[in-house]
C-alpha cells in the first residue's frame, strides 16, 4: 500500500478527531438532552463551540482534495517523493491544526492551515507533472 492510500485510510482518524471534539464541544455547551433533541430554538453557541465547528468545516474544505489527490496517486501509479512528502506534510498539519485552532497565538493557525496546503500543492504536482 502506497503512502499516499495509507494516509488516506488513516484520515479516518482524522476526521473522527475533527467530528470528536466539534460534537462534544457542542454537548459540553447545549447539554446532552439539547443535543438529541430537534434542536429547534436553538441560542447562539459559545466561542469553544464556534471554534470547534469552524475548524471541522476548514477540515472538511481540503479533505476532498486530498482524497482526491490520494486517489489520483494510487489510480495513476505515481507515487514518488513529492507526492509521498506532500501527503505526510498535509496529514499531520492537519492534525496539528486542531488544537492550534483553540489556542491564542496569533497566525498560529493560519501558518499551519499554509503548510497543509503546500502538502495538497507538493502531491498535485507530483500526480500532473
Amino acid at each position: 500500500m502506497s503512502i499516499e492510500l495509507a494516509l488516506l485510510v488513516w484520515s479516518f482518524v482524522l476526521g473522527g478527531a475533527y467530528i470528536g471534539v466539534q460534537s462534544t464541544l457542542y454537548r459540553l455547551d447545549y447539554g446532552v438532552i439539547f443535543a438529541g433533541s430537534q434542536r429547534d430554538g436553538e441560542r447562539a453557541p459559545n466561542k469553544w463551540t464556534l471554534r470547534g465547528r469552524r475548524a471541522l468545516s476548514n477540515f472538511l474544505e481540503t479533505y476532498g482534495l486530498f482524497i482526491a489527490l490520494a486517489v489520483a496517486t494510487e489510480l495513476s501509479g505515481r507515487s514518488d517523493g513529492l507526492t509521498q512528502l506532500g501527503a505526510q506534510v498535509w496529514f499531520w498539519a492537519r492534525w496539528a491544526y486542531l488544537p492550534a485552532y483553540f489556542i491564542d497565538i496569533r497566525f498560529l493557525r493560519s501558518a499551519i492551515w499554509a503548510v497543509s496546503l503546500l502538502g495538497l500543492i507538493a502531491m498535485f504536482a507530483g500526480v500532473a507533472f
